[in-house]
C-alpha cells in the first residue's frame, strides 16, 4: 500500500517544534510526553478525500494512520465482492491496529468516509520499535484496540437483534462522533454497507427517523437535528464503547471528539464510538 493515495499535496513532516496539543488525534493527545516524543520524530501529516483507501485486505501494513479529521470505515467482505461495514474510527483512534497485535497483515479493507481530513501516518518499523521501548505505549494504544473490539461487538449483535430504525440511528450517531458539524455525508451506498439492506429498505427507515424529527435527510447528507431522540431510538445499541473510552482513555485527561456545543445533551457529546 502507499500513502499517496491521500492526494498530491506533499506530506508535511513533523519537527521537533510540533506540539502534542497540536495534534487533533485524541488517543495520540492522550499518551504520556515521554511515550509521544517516541512516535512524533516519525510523525508525516497525509491529506486525504473520501473514498481515499487507507489499506487493503490481506496487504501487508507498512505504514499506521492516526486520523485528525475524518472517518475511516472498517469494511469486510464477503464472497470477494459484498463489503459490509464492521466498525469506524476517527480522531479517536488509529489505523493499522492489527500490527500491535501481531498481524502484519491488514485484515479488512479501510476506506476514508465522510469528509475531507488529515491523519498522521506513520512507517510500520518506526511504529514498532516505539512500542518495543515503551510497555506504556503498547498498553495505552491496546486500550484503544479494546474499545474497537467492544465497537464490532455491539455491531455484530446490533445486526442480528435490532430493528433497521435502531441500527440506523446507531450508525447515524458513531459518524456524528466523528465529523465536525451536525450536516453529514451520507448516502444510501453509506447505509447499505453498515445496514446490509436494500435501498427501498434504507428509504423506509430514514422517512421513520424524519418523522420523528431525529434527522434530516438531503440527497446524499443527513443533518442531525435532535441528537438526544436518536440516543433514545438507539437505546442499547449504543454506548457501551463510548463508555469505555471514557473510563479507559478520556475522563481524567478531558478529551472529548465532539466540542460541547453539538448535539442537545452536553454530557453525550463528549462520548466516542
Amino acid at each position: 500500500m502507499t500513502w499517496k493515495m491521500f492526494g498530491t499535496a506533499e506530506p508535511d513532516v513533523l519537527t521537533e517544534q510540533f506540539r502534542q496539543c497540536d495534534t487533533k488525534n485524541l488517543l495520540l493527545r492522550s499518551l504520556s510526553a515521554q511515550d509521544f516524543a517516541l512516535l512524533a520524530p516519525h510523525l508525516t501529516r497525509v491529506p486525504f478525500s473520501i473514498g481515499d483507501p487507507l489499506s487493503h485486505a490481506g496487504d501487508a501494513i507498512d505504514s499506521l494512520c492516526f486520523p485528525e479529521e475524518g472517518i475511516a470505515g472498517v469494511l469486510d467482505a464477503l464472497d470477494g465482492d459484498h463489503r459490509y461495514a464492521v466498525g469506524l474510527i476517527g480522531a479517536e483512534g488509529f489505523v493499522g491496529w492489527p500490527l500491535l497485535l501481531g498481524n502484519s497483515r491488514s485484515p479488512y479493507d479501510v476506506v476514508m468516509r465522510a469528509e475531507r481530513g488529515e491523519a498522521l501516518r506513520i512507517a510500520a518499523e518506526h511504529f514498532v520499535a516505539a512500542v518495543e521501548q515503551s510497555v506504556t505505549l503498547r498498553l495505552s494504544l491496546l486500550r484503544f484496540v479494546n474499545v474497537f473490539m467492544i465497537q464490532m461487538g455491539r455491531t455484530i449483535v446490533s445486526s442480528l437483534a435490532h430493528s433497521i430504525e435502531r441500527r440506523m440511528a446507531r450508525w447515524i450517531l458513531l459518524y456524528h462522533d466523528r465529523v465536525r458539524d451536525d450536516d453529514i455525508c451520507m448516502t444510501h451506498e453509506e447505509f447499505s454497507l453498515m445496514l446490509g439492506v436494500r435501498r427501498s429498505s434504507v428509504t423506509d427507515a430514514l422517512h421513520r427517523l424524519e418523522e420523528e424529527r431525529a434527522i434530516r435527510a438531503g440527497r446524499g447528507r443527513i443533518t442531525v437535528r435532535d441528537r438526544a431522540k436518536l440516543m433514545r431510538l438507539a437505546a442499547d445499541t449504543y454506548g457501551h464503547a463510548e463508555a469505555e473510552y471514557r473510563r479507559l482513555l478520556g475522563d481524567d485527561r478531558g478529551l472529548s471528539l465532539r466540542p460541547a456545543s453539538h448535539g442537545q445533551d452536553v454530557a453525550v457529546a463528549t462520548s466516542l464510538g
